[in-house]
């Protein structure tokens, strides 16, 4: 094992497991509190899809584009194609995969047998895929890239996973709060909201041992990964931000998250 890619591991399992701590404190709000209020999940709604627009922006299609021109590419190329494949990649799991979303009463994806509280997590852990393969793409960029620009991809890294786990925590309480509703009991609620970003880190860590295979294809991955999170939030995030009244607090809760995370990108990368 090379001394890049075991810095990289070690960046991507502290930067993962910083978005997956936040996912499960965000799920131990269940011991505090019984349901959540619809004000504040719309606020928190819009702050994630704020964060993720944001992120995936500078810190995913930016340096996508910055990759493709280095290797003597047209930007536009992988960052579209990239992109496109993304979306098309979440379209198939939310098409294939059986899962439900909050406040829901019909599950998506193929029929099966599975419990209504394992459809709900399943609707969490699916998005959490491409948020966790971002962050690991990210820190293998990092550990390959020498100098300044190594350093640059590096604060971008890190305020990916700061902005991921801001958007984390109430997205931990957004699952297990429901799944105490449907009369599961608050400490396996805890455990199955925690349980739900742990893709993160697998995802991410998986990315990283295979970057010295992936380089070439590092544009594409990056523009895919910011497809993929577009995707979750213009299909899910947005719209239930904006359900019932009052829906003009979750476009607030949307500039709020991307005000932050386009601050981070810019004054750590």
């Amino acid at each position: 094992m090379t001394a890049n890619l075991t810095q990289a591991l070690l960046w991507a399992a502290l930067g993962c497991g910083f978005t997956w701590l936040m996912t499960t404190a965000g799920s131990a709000v269940v011991f505090f509190f019984n349901t959540s209020r619809k004000l504040m999940h719309h606020i928190f709604l819009g702050f994630a899809a704020g964060v993720m627009v944001a992120a995936s922006v500078w810190s995913l299609l930016n340096p996508a584009i910055e990759q493709a021109e280095a290797q003597n590419i047209p930007g536009w190329i992988p960052a579209a194609g990239g992109f496109l494949l993304g979306v098309a990649f979440l379209i198939a799991l939310d098409t294939f995969l059986p899962h439900l979303h909050a406040g829901e009463d019909n599950p998506e994806g193929i029929s099966s047998n599975w419990k209504r509280t394992t459809l709900l997590v399943s609707a969490v852990t699916l998005h959490n895929i491409p948020e966790g393969m971002s962050v690991g793409l990210l820190f293998a960029m990092a550990a390959q890239t020498a100098g300044a620009a190594g350093d640059t991809y590096l604060g971008l890294a890190i305020a990916l996973a700061m902005g991921i786990g801001l958007q984390n925590f109430p997205e931990g309480a957004a699952i297990s709060l429901p799944l105490t509703r449907e009369g599961m009991s608050k400490k396996r609620a805890f455990v199955l909201g925690s349980l739900s970003g742990i893709v993160e880190p697998i995802f991410g860590i998986a990315v990283v041992l295979i970057s010295a295979w992936i380089t070439p294809f590092m544009p594409w991955l990056l523009a895919f990964a910011a497809g993929a999170m577009i995707y979750v939030v213009v299909e899910e995030l947005i719209p239930e931000a904006h359900l019932g009244e009052h829906s003009n607090i979750g476009t607030l809760g949307f500039i709020v998250g991307f005000v932050i995370m386009m601050v981070l990108d810019v004054a750590l990368g």
